[in-house]
């Protein structure tokens, strides 16, 4: 059995900018700004990436909470019980901690890419990913009209991508929609809310029941599942949701609830890929389809994504797009889109990439270590 002695770990915050704004119901992202981690045990490093953002939009945690979280509580608790011999041992150790999954997902991706190296298997094979390449969609962020939205959607069809996500918010839905619909009455279109509405916001969506899409995602409250069983029994469309699953558990929930009929896992957002894979198998269990979902990421995370992407269970097209959709130049060497659609998925060792040296010193914009404490 593979066993790995982490002898520190590196937190650096990475700045990115993005080659468009990104905009959604919460904001506006004009940069990534994001940590990394890097794991050093004995000849092998792992890297893991901290989906949280600069202020707790998206989900409670932050960038600087998560620092915190990361060098106060989770990096020592897990440096204190020694050697890593199963990946699964990174939870155990920080389950004491509530909450901070995206911090934890951090965590685990950094040991368990580290414990992959180590014994020379790839994220994707560990996981029972047998699809390779895997069909990619595109998120689209609210444009200051719909005639650029129509714009940056006919550049991704063209470059080949299967499914278009636009995201949507009150006074910006249903009208820029019907255009979008009309003007691509073809292309697999989904919608995005960001639990920007709600219950009485139901003949909105009764209304984009009638434009076919592939899907609602999180039109409700970040933390719901009632309503959302409630509206979900009022559209054909089926629901996805996103914020408001944060484990298996919550997924079975909404599933046996009515809730949802779709559902977009995010490895940072439900802890970790381990708890990725748990979701993904209660969902295929109870035959509801799911995808993996984007957060802007590097190509550290990135890598993740496309392998858990690979997953008998995800049948649908996610968001993880190619490094040129987010980034005029990635952490890593770019992820590029087939004509296709399809994007490969890494075959290497652990995540299967790592930052380039040039790329990782001009992005970085600070570095603190963690080391195990002297007996």
């Amino acid at each position: 059995m593979t066993s790995i002695a982490i002898s520190s770990i590196e937190l650096r915050e990475i700045v990115l900018p993005l080659v468009r704004p990104f905009r959604t119901s919460f904001g506006e992202d004009v940069e990534k700004r994001c940590v990394l981690l890097r794991v050093e045990a004995g000849d092998v490093v792992g890297w893991g990436e901290c989906v949280a953002d600069v202020e707790p939009r998206y989900a409670e945690e932050w960038n600087g909470g998560a620092r915190e979280s990361l060098t106060r509580f989770l990096i020592p608790s897990v440096l204190a019980g020694g050697p890593i011999s199963d990946p699964a041992q990174v939870a155990e150790r920080v389950r004491w901690v509530r909450g901070h999954r995206m911090a934890k997902a951090a965590l685990e991706m950094a040991v368990l890419d580290a414990w992959l190296r180590a014994g020379r298997l790839s994220l994707a094979a560990f996981v029972g990913a047998g699809r390779d390449p895997v069909p990619c969609g595109v998120s689209v962020g609210i444009a200051p009209t719909v005639e650029a939205m129509l714009e940056e959607i006919q550049g991704y069809l063209t470059k080949g991508y299967r499914r278009v996500k636009l995201k949507i918010e009150p006074g910006r839905d249903l009208e820029v929609v019907r255009r979008i619909r009309a003007e691509l009455p073809d292309t697999p279109l989904s919608v995005d809310a960001n639990a920007a509405y709600t219950p009485a916001d139901a003949p909105l969506f009764q209304a984009l029941d009638e434009l076919g899409l592939v899907m609602i995602e999180q039109p409700l409250g970040h933390d719901d599942l009632t309503d959302h069983a409630r509206l979900q029994a009022r559209l054909r469309t089926p629901i996805c949701l996103d914020e408001s699953i944060r484990n298996a558990h919550d997924a079975v929930a909404a599933i046996e609830m009515g809730a949802c009929r779709v559902i977009n896992i995010k490895p940072g957002r439900v802890g970790g890929l381990l708890e990725a894979k748990r979701v993904h198998d209660a969902a295929r269990e109870r035959e509801v389809p799911v995808w993996i979902g984007g957060m802007l990421e590097t190509g550290i995370a990135r890598a993740t994504n496309l392998a858990m992407a690979g997953l008998p269970g995800v049948t649908m097209p996610g968001d993880t797009s190619a490094s040129d959709r987010y980034f005029r130049e990635d952490l890593t060497d770019p992820f590029v889109l087939a004509p296709d659609g399809t994007m490969a998925v890494p075959a290497g060792p652990g995540i299967g990439v790592e930052p380039r040296p040039d790329r990782l010193a001009a992005c970085s914009a600070g570095i603190e270590r963690v080391e195990p404490a002297v007996p």
